[in-house]
């Protein structure tokens, strides 16, 4: 919290995280990392804040991928507490082999999950 009792500006970068770890786990990230040494590493990442959030607050936190490339996807971020949107955001994630301290083209099977993913989403409605 900062000192006019809102949420910290740094603090709405790890909901990002808590997000983007969560959808890695749904996507079997972690086990094509330890099996090829491909993972994610981001490369950037923004935020735009809409309304304060004050503790406690209840929030929501989403997370879904916009734009996939030979070697990135960006996933874009929102967080939301009461039905108002308190920020969103966005991340450049670039496919990078751990092995061999470079950037590599995305595991295949990972394109596929993402793309699954998304299609089960927006199915739901949940884009």
């Amino acid at each position: 919290m900062d000192s006019l009792g809102h949420v910290n500006n740094i603090i709405y970068f790890r909901y990002f995280e808590t997000a983007r770890i969560a959808y890695f786990d749904r996507i079997g990230y972690w086990e094509e990392m330890e099996k090829s040494g491909a993972g994610p590493i981001l490369a950037e990442t923004r935020c735009r804040f809409r309304a304060p959030l004050r503790h406690p607050a209840r929030i929501s936190i989403g997370a879904r991928v916009t734009t996939i490339e030979d070697d990135r996807f960006v996933m874009q971020y929102a967080v939301a507490a009461s039905q108002c949107l308190a920020a969103t955001g966005d991340g450049l994630v670039v496919s990078y082999n751990y092995r061999q301290s470079a950037k590599t083209t995305l595991p295949p099977n990972i394109v596929a999950a993402i793309e699954k993913l998304q299609d089960t989403d927006n199915t739901d409605g949940d884009a």
